[in-house]
């Protein structure tokens, strides 16, 4: 049965601990140099509605490293729902390759692909959500926290698709996850009151970040206006304004907790410079495992794990 990763509650919690086992497996061997090919004679197409140099990047160093041949596919060689229909794209290229990865706005467009596709499909991250992030985040939490559970996670900045991930992930792991922003900026309703009837895990929507973050394990944050918002930005700076992780917000949740970004970052905007630099930023470990967390993933639906 073909598997997709489009949320991460897509995977059962002993699939995602599972998974997360199987990125640090993959990155010890990495760090040895190790010769595993898993994906010898496998192709894979990535498709980017959405540029990222970091998802190009990890992906297509992570399949390579794995023995498979990554295909870039840039917004001007696919426009994805414009020019042909998702439907078409997704039959015609799966009938190419053995994996898609494929990073979009509309989130309709990523399941609409994963409907039509023959072949497993990864989601590099849409308008909606940003599965694989989370799953690099978990990976680099484990490292440092080492544990998966009973977490306090506080999430600072804009409700976006981060967000949602993190909202599906606390359907499937015991965390208290806290979302601290502005008004009018909230995550989406019903993702929020899906992830509340789960009961796994304990969810707060907060507009007052000192608070939110004290007794914090992780302070998470993002930029303020996202790919396809930067026109907002002006005024998002101004709505914002008091939402920017500093030292001070940092003092505030305590001398235990750790500070993560999923990159890239505006220095001095949502966070400062000399937090980024800090002895509690793991923004660089947590970039680092992006790569290790989809290794993983792709293994696990590609049927090789």
């Amino acid at each position: 049965m073909k598997r997709d990763f489009l949320h991460v509650s897509d995977f059962s919690k002993a699939e995602i601990i599972e998974t997360l086992d199987l990125a640090a497996d993959l990155k010890a061997r990495f760090k040895s140099r190790e010769t595993y090919r898993p994906f010898a004679g496998l192709t894979m197409a990535m498709i980017f509605a959405k540029p990222s140099a970091r998802t190009r990047i990890s992906f297509e160093t992570g399949f390579t490293r794995l023995g498979g041949h990554a295909i870039y596919l840039s917004p001007d060689d696919i426009a994805i729902g414009k020019r042909e229909a998702v439907k078409d794209i997704a039959r015609v290229i799966s009938r190419y390759n053995d994996l898609i990865m494929a990073r979009l706005f509309k989130h309709d467009h990523i399941l609409e692909m994963a409907s039509y596709s023959d072949v497993p499909v990864i989601n590099g991250l849409t308008d909606y959500n940003h599965p694989c992030q989370i799953m690099a985040d978990m990976l680099t939490i484990q490292e440092h926290k080492k544990r998966l559970t009973d977490l306090k996670i506080v999430y600072v900045g804009d409700g976006n698709n981060v967000v949602h991930s993190w909202l599906h992930l606390a359907r499937r792991l015991s965390l208290h996850f806290v979302c601290a922003c502005p008004e009018g900026y909230l995550p989406a309703e019903a993702t929020v009151a899906a992830t509340q009837k789960a009961g796994i895990s304990e969810i707060e929507i907060s507009h007052d970040p000192m608070t939110a973050v004290k007794g914090a394990d992780i302070v998470y944050t993002d930029v303020w206006a996202s790919m396809g918002q930067k026109q907002e930005a002006a005024e998002r700076a101004e709505r914002f304004a008091g939402f920017q992780v500093n030292a001070r917000l940092m003092a505030a949740a305590g001398k235990d907790a750790l500070f993560m970004h999923c990159l890239p970052a505006e220095r001095d905007v949502e966070t400062t410079d000399d937090v980024m630099e800090s002895d509690v930023s793991i923004v660089f470990d947590q970039a680092e495992n992006r790569m290790h967390a989809q290794n993983a993933i792709m293994l696990k639906v590609a049927g090789k794990a």
